[in-house]
């Protein structure tokens, strides 16, 4: 396949990593980042999956992205993941924390052990390993800028929600926080809320939902190219689609 020329796109010749990035909101942001001229770094647990959005790539780009089958619960293979971009690239321009993992609507005191670890480790604790494996790449780049995907109930309580909800509530203040650490660096940390979004994860939560009543994932990916770009200068600030 032969290479389109360079489209001058806003994220041109960028290195982004984006975590589950086989559909879904993940998926239209590969698609909008590789259309901006970035370079992509995509992980997701099916390597089939990541294979179909690759080819969706390279329709655009005439390059494959480059794809790292990875189960964000095994911490070690984040670590290796960090050392791998190093070796590779020396640096990481943008990381998109998109991954994240419902569980079951159920009241807090019905909800599993196991279920609740398996949320808390997909949704906090793998982000957490994300900016501690990312972060020295990130300040290797002249303009490192991570962006963490929340959601309303992170903010607003909701009967039934809770391991969700206080998953994101963690990931909420930990980006907070590591902005505030960041703040006299080069990198800048924000956090966007996508409100009501035509996924997977929003059928298993609203079965009886019209699709066609909420937006398509496609139709916010402007918030995180805004926030992926080299001269964004937010930090800690929270996005919300409207």
């Amino acid at each position: 396949m032969s290479k389109p020329e360079s489209t001058g796109g806003r994220l041109e010749g960028r290195i982004a990593l984006i975590t589950g990035a086989s559909r879904g909101i993940g998926a239209a942001v590969a698609r909008r980042f590789a259309q901006e001229g970035a370079h992509l770094v995509l992980t997701a647990r099916t390597p089939g999956a990541l294979e179909e959005i690759d080819d969706e790539i390279q329709k655009i780009t005439g390059d494959p992205a480059t794809l790292v089958p990875l189960d964000l619960t095994d911490f070690d293979a984040i670590d290796q993941l960090g050392a791998a971009i190093f070796k590779r690239f020396k640096k990481l321009d943008i990381l998109v924390g998109n991954a994240g993992q419902l569980g079951t609507l159920s009241p807090l005191g019905h909800i599993q052990p196991e279920e609740w670890g398996r949320v808390m480790d997909v949704n906090v604790t793998a982000n957490w390993r994300l900016i501690r494996s990312i972060d020295p790449l990130l300040k290797a780049s002249d303009a490192g800028r991570a962006m963490f995907v929340s959601s309303a109930v992170g903010r607003t309580p909701r009967a039934y929600w809770g391991t969700y909800a206080v998953s994101k509530a963690a990931l909420e203040m930990m980006a907070m926080i590591y902005a505030a650490e960041v703040e006299i660096t080069n990198v800048r940390v924000n956090l966007i809320n996508p409100g009501p979004t035509r996924t997977a994860m929003r059928a298993t939560a609203f079965p009886g939902e019209d699709p066609d009543t909420v937006h398509t994932p496609e139709s916010i990916t402007g918030m995180f190219v805004e926030l992926a770009e080299a001269t964004c200068m937010r930090n800690g600030e929270l996005l919300v689609a409207d």
